[in-house]
C-alpha cells in the first residue's frame, strides 16, 4: 500500500518538473529572442551610423549597375578588363602618339576588307571553293530607339541641372559647377579630347576597384573632409542682418 501510495506522488512530481522546465525553456527562448532582437537593432543602428561616400547604401558592385559591366570595372573578370584596357591603350597610341587619323583608318580598313572579299568571290570559281558568305549587318530599331531615349534623358537632365544652377537659388551648387567647369577647362588646355577620354576611361577601370579595396579608409577621410567643407561653407553662408534705419535721418541706427 505504501508503495502504491508513493507512485502517484512521484508521478505528480515528475509532471510538475516537466511543467517547470517548459516554462523555464520558454522564458529562456523568449529572453534569447529578445537578446537577438537587441543585437540586431544595435547592429543595424551601428551600421546606419557608418559614413559612406556620396551617401551610398549599397555595395560598390551594385552602385555600378551590377552584372558584367560592374565585373569589368571591379576586375572580377581580369581577362576581359585587361583586354578592354589593352584595346583602349592601342587606340590611344595609334591616334595620339602615331598621329593616325580616324577617317584614314576607317577607309584603309574598308579598302582592305572589300579587296579581300572581292578577290575571294571571283577566285572561288577557279579554285573550286564556295564563295564567302557575307552576313547581312543592320542596326535593330529597338536598340537605336533605346539608346536615343537614354541619351535624350541624360541631355535633358544636364540642361535642367544647368538651369537650376543659373537660377541663383543654391550657392553651393553654383560654386561646385563653376569649380568643375574650371577644372575641365584647365585639363582641356593641357591635353586634347582623345587623351582626356582615355584618362577618364583608365580612371573608370582603376578608381572603383581601389575604392572597394580601401573603402573604410577613403570613407573616413571623406567624412572628415566633408565636415570641414560644411564648416567653411556655414561660415561663408552666414548672412549679416542689417540694422534698421531711422525714419527721420535715413541712417542706420545701432542696437543697444
Amino acid at each position: 500500500m505504501a508503495e502504491h501510495a508513493g507512485e502517484p506522488e512521484s508521478v505528480v512530481e515528475s509532471v510538475m518538473e516537466k511543467i517547470t522546465e517548459k516554462f523555464h525553456g520558454s522564458d529562456s527562448s523568449s529572453s534569447d529572442s529578445d537578446d537577438d532582437k537587441d543585437k540586431t537593432s544595435t547592429f543595424s543602428s551601428a551600421k546606419a551610423k557608418i559614413y559612406r561616400l556620396f551617401g551610398r547604401e549599397t555595395p560598390v558592385h551594385k552602385c555600378l549597375g551590377g552584372g558584367k559591366p560592374a565585373d569589368i570595372f571591379l576586375w572580377r573578370d581580369k581577362k576581359t578588363t585587361a583586354g578592354v584596357l589593352a584595346v583602349a591603350t592601342a587606340v590611344w597610341v595609334l591616334f595620339e602618339l602615331l598621329e593616325y587619323h580616324l577617317l584614314s583608318l576607317v577607309c584603309h580598313i574598308l579598302i582592305l576588307a572589300l579587296a579581300v572579299l572581292f578577290l575571294w568571290s571571283n577566285a572561288s570559281t577557279f579554285i573550286n571553293k564556295s564563295p564567302p558568305k557575307i552576313p547581312e549587318v543592320g542596326l535593330p530599331e529597338d536598340i537605336v530607339l533605346a539608346v536615343a531615349s537614354a541619351l535624350r534623358t541624360e541631355i535633358n537632365s544636364a540642361l535642367a541641372a544647368l538651369r537650376e544652377v543659373a537660377s541663383g537659388r543654391d550657392l553651393k551648387k553654383f560654386l561646385a559647377a563653376i569649380a568643375g567647369l574650371w577644372v575641365l577647362s584647365v585639363v582641356g588646355g593641357c591635353c586634347n579630347f582623345l587623351t582626356l577620354f582615355y584618362i577618364s576611361f583608365v580612371l573608370l577601370h582603376t578608381v572603383p576597384v581601389l575604392y572597394e579595396k580601401y573603402e573604410d579608409r577613403v570613407d573616413s577621410f571623406a567624412e572628415m573632409a566633408e565636415a570641414e567643407i560644411k564648416k567653411q561653407y556655414a561660415v561663408f553662408n552666414v548672412k549679416e542682418i542689417p540694422y534698421p534705419k531711422n525714419p527721420a535721418t535715413g541712417k542706420m541706427q545701432l542696437k543697444r
